[in-house]
């Protein structure tokens, strides 16, 4: 059994897996992102407020903007609403990824019917779903708090790390019973054979499943650094507006090092 538990292990590695493309940008406030408004707030205190394109708030004053100013706005609003859902999106599908490999292994090891199987697929569903909502409130609506990004697929992981520890940590005995029951029931091989067995699936589940996660993560790593270098293009139009309009030549929100 403590074979077992020790194959097992290296799979459950496998939840922090992808490994994401490096991006050295912060936002410096939450960003919160609804059809009518953009918001970015600091400390709890909306800072700047965007209604639809080209409508600015600062510290809840009007800002009266030309035509031209209008325009850059509009440009930076668009960016922002654009790169946040990325930003989400990805963060997300890096978590999924993880998940994924871990449920996979279970299904493999015990059956995609047995009960363990089912009961954590039943918590990990719950989970991801949370993950969703608190992040991604509608198909318009999004939020983001102050943070770096250095690894996008770790961006949400860290709040809910614990929790996926929980999981697999309580699902470990289920799983390590019901591998061991299959294992007793062959009953035409010996220890020796069955653990040889064992090893060999494990061995070729670790190689599919490295292979899978390799294209997944790959295909992650693309989107990462199309987010990243936009991120670095709205850095720029938001230094324009801190030099155009008095109001903002404070304000910050992207930050690259």
């Amino acid at each position: 059994m403590a074979l077992i538990a020790r194959s097992l292990l290296i799979f459950f590695l496998y939840v922090g897996a992808v490994n994401a493309q490096q991006c050295d940008i912060n936002f410096n406030y939450a960003v919160i992102i609804d059809p009518a408004h953009v918001r970015m707030v600091n400390h709890g205190q909306t800072y700047v407020q965007i209604n639809g394109e080209h409508q600015l708030f600062v510290h809840g004053r009007e800002i009266q903007l030309n035509n031209i100013q209008k325009l850059q706005l509009s440009e930076y609003t668009n960016g922002i609403r654009s790169q946040v859902p990325a930003i989400v999106s990805i963060a997300i599908e890096g978590v999924e990824l993880g998940l994924k490999a871990v449920n996979k292994v279970i299904s493999s090891l015990t059956g995609e019917n047995s009960a363990s199987h089912q009961q954590f697929q039943e918590k990990f569903d719950e989970m991801k779903w949370r993950l969703r909502s608190r992040f991604n409130h509608s198909d318009e609506s999004y939020y983001i708090a102050p943070q770096d990004f250095d690894d996008f697929d770790e961006i949400f992981a860290g709040e809910f790390e614990k929790e996926i520890e929980a999981i697999v940590s309580d699902s470990v005995g289920s799983i390590l019973v019901a591998v061991g029951e299959a294992m007793t029931h062959r009953e035409e091989q010996s220890t020796e054979q069955r653990v040889e067995t064992f090893d060999q699936r494990i061995e070729t589940m670790g190689n599919d499943l490295k292979l899978d996660i390799s294209k997944q993560a790959n295909a992650l790593e693309i989107k990462a650094e199309a987010i990243c270098t936009s991120l670095v293009k709205l850095d720029a139009i938001e230094n324009i507006l801190q030099q155009e309009i008095p109001a903002l030549v404070e304000f910050n929100l992207i930050e690259t090092n």
